[in-house]
């Protein structure tokens, strides 16, 4: 099963790519997928880095309690694990 991972966006070039902040971990993502137009301080979600979509802002709250609860519930924080591994 894959997750993709929620983030924010803290840099945006030329809405191709973006850095993006997952828990302290900032790894740059594509955003060729997306159709809506990201700004920073959104929140989006990456599956392999690649944005698949925007957060919309009335559901960011949930959606990060929804990933803290499983990360809390697994003993271990596998997704920044995975960042981790990807920036190596």
């Amino acid at each position: 099963m894959c997750l993709g991972m929620p983030g924010q966006i803290v840099e945006v070039w030329e809405n191709s790519e973006a850095t993006v902040d997952f828990w302290g971990v900032r790894k740059s993502v594509r955003l060729d997928n997306l159709t809506d137009t990201v700004v920073l301080g959104d929140f989006i979600i990456d599956h392999s880095g690649w944005a698949v979509r925007v957060i919309p802002p009335s559901d960011v709250a949930d959606t990060l309690a929804l990933y803290e609860l499983l990360l809390a519930e697994a003993g271990e924080d596998p997704i920044v694990r995975d960042v981790c591994a990807h920036l190596a």
